[in-house]
């Protein structure tokens, strides 16, 4: 049921996504680059409000029962869902948005109930079923999010994602058992190493930033490739689905690549791989080569996350949280920082500034 839940809401949440900068370009009043930076904030604040909010979430969880705390946070949401689609401006539109990550994220819930076993290998198994759900979801979730705003409209969009979420609260309340305690110390008596936990959310801030930066320049990359105007949003369906199914697979990988490789080399290798990837993104002339390049690029991403967490995840939920509030961060951070950079500068020098920063992580990681 964990998993289901968590495909469901990544989902719902992709369905909205992927339509959203379409959305504020038709909402918009002033210029293309006042539009550009509404779209980086718009799409970004709420992953800074399930930052801010999302420790407190987690200790609340570590303190109480995960399971009644994420049920709250999906009846919240599908509300925040609800003012997303009756916002008729922009302002409103960044409000109901930023409503929606002091919400908190149901994912971190999702990621410290998978954690609730005491066999490591069995929680990396665990990590990995709930990320790939998670990265399904997001692959079902923009072609026919797309479909259902061309044909419905994007308000209506907007509330079949809202219903989509107040089923996921109604499958966790009644459809999954109550949570095993967690293993190892009692959360009182848990101490959290801050320098290892707040490096660890380093790395998985700068290394999810490169999946989340694409859908907010979309609008503006895809025409760069050859697509026409009115096919836009359609082929930012196509692109965000098939980037998805790699991450997907790549999510899927991580119990095995954990088992070949040990975890601090595997790291490494997956972010530098995929840095050289979004070097390459900057060569490309159309929109195939483009897909192939994400979707290998994406392939090598997946599994960094589910890494990561299974590192900290024996410092409970606090850590955990802590954690997934660097991956939900990089939704803000990637919107941003595209954003900003492709105000004034090419496609090309965006995809050059975040394979940058993780080639430089890489170099750290491996001191």
């Amino acid at each position: 049921m964990l998993t289901l839940t968590m495909f469901l809401t990544s989902f719902a949440w992709a369905l909205v996504y992927v339509v959203l900068p379409f959305r504020i370009e038709e909402l918009s009043t002033v210029g293309p680059a006042a539009t550009l930076a509404w779209t980086g904030w718009i799409l970004g604040i709420t992953s800074l409000g399930a930052v801010v909010s999302g420790p407190l979430w987690s200790r609340f969880a570590d303190r109480s029962d995960p399971k009644v705390a994420c049920v709250w946070v999906y009846s919240l949401q599908a509300l925040g869902f609800l003012a997303t689609a009756v916002a008729g401006g922009l302002p409103g539109l960044f409000l109901a948005r930023l409503a929606l990550g002091a919400f908190g994220s149901a994912s971190t819930f999702g990621f410290i109930l998978a954690s609730r076993t005491p066999d490591p290998a069995g929680m990396r198994r665990r990590l990995a079923a709930v990320q790939t759900a998670m990265m399904v979801g997001q692959v079902l979730g923009p072609l026919p999010g797309a479909v259902a705003a061309r044909q419905l409209g994007f308000r209506l969009t907007f509330l079949i994602g809202g219903l989509i979420l107040a089923v996921c609260g109604a499958l966790l309340q009644w459809g999954m058992a109550g949570p095993s305690p967690p293993p190892g110390a009692a959360p009182a008596d848990r101490r959290v190493p801050v320098r290892e936990v707040a490096t660890a959310a380093a790395l998985v801030l700068v290394a999810s930033s490169q999946e989340t930066f694409l859908a907010a320049v979309l609008p503006r990359v895809l025409p760069g490739l050859g697509v026409a105007e009115p096919d836009t949003l359609e082929a930012a369906g196509v692109l965000v689905f098939a980037s998805g199914a790699a991450a997907a697979l790549g999510g899927l990988a991580a119990p095995y690549v954990a088992e070949q490789l040990s975890e601090h080399r595997a790291l490494w290798l997956l972010l530098g791989v995929s840095s050289a990837g979004l070097l390459l993104l900057g060569v490309t002339g159309s929109l195939w080569a483009f897909t192939v390049v994400r979707v290998a690029q994406s392939l090598c991403i997946a599994p960094f996350f589910p890494l990561v967490v299974a590192r900290v995840a024996r410092h409970g939920a606090d850590a955990i949280g802590f954690v997934n509030a660097a991956r939900v961060g990089s939704g803000f951070v990637g919107p941003l920082v595209a954003t900003t950079i492709l105000a004034t500068g090419s496609p090309a020098l965006l995809y050059l500034a975040l394979s940058g920063a993780g080639i430089a992580t890489v170099i750290l990681l491996r001191r």
